[in-house]
């Protein structure tokens, strides 16, 4: 029985980071971490991301506020999720929805900057485990015209997961 899945992967960013879309997530996104944090350091008597979300009430909305600072580099992706290839090597993994979180910042020291984006991709249809691959096809595609139905193979690795899955049938 074939399964739909839901597959996560996330994406973290920090100043080690050395891609040229990661550097610019990292600027922009601690650039706007700075501004926003103002709105709840008024006194300046904290430093940490940390520090806001222990002591100052709605902190918490810092991740949604910074995030719309990346919105942009996440367009230029053109949907698909950074970094996930398949076996030969190229981008197949189509991403839906996107979420920002702040991990830790500091309003003195960039390099404490860090961030992740989760990415949760499109559903596929998972038909097997091959070692340390699954054997995935899209979802919404049709099969060829001989019955064929063209398939990835994704190694699994770090930060990448199934986020949901459910049967196929279910989807119908």
């Amino acid at each position: 029985m074939s399964r739909l899945i839901t597959l996560a992967y996330r994406k973290l960013i920090d100043a080690n980071s050395g891609r040229p879309w990661e550097k610019l997530v990292f600027a922009d996104s601690y650039r706007e971490f700075r501004m926003q944090a103002q709105l709840y350091n008024q006194q300046g008597q904290y430093r940490t991301f940390g520090e806001l979300l222990h002591h100052v009430p709605g902190a918490d909305k810092l991740h949604f506020l910074v995030g719309g600072s990346i919105g942009g580099y996440v367009q230029q992706l053109g949907g698909l999720v950074p970094d996930i290839v398949n076996n030969v090597g190229r981008y197949f993994l189509k991403f839906t929805r996107y979420q920002f979180e702040l991990i830790n910042s500091d309003l003195h020291d960039p390099s404490r900057h860090q961030v992740a984006i989760n990415f949760y991709a499109e559903p596929l249809i998972w038909h097997d485990t091959i070692a340390p691959y699954l054997l995935v096809s899209e979802a919404a595609a049709p099969a060829e015209a001989s019955g064929e139905v063209l398939t990835h193979l994704v190694q699994l690795q770090p930060y990448l997961t199934i986020h949901a899955l459910r049967p196929a049938e279910a989807a119908s």
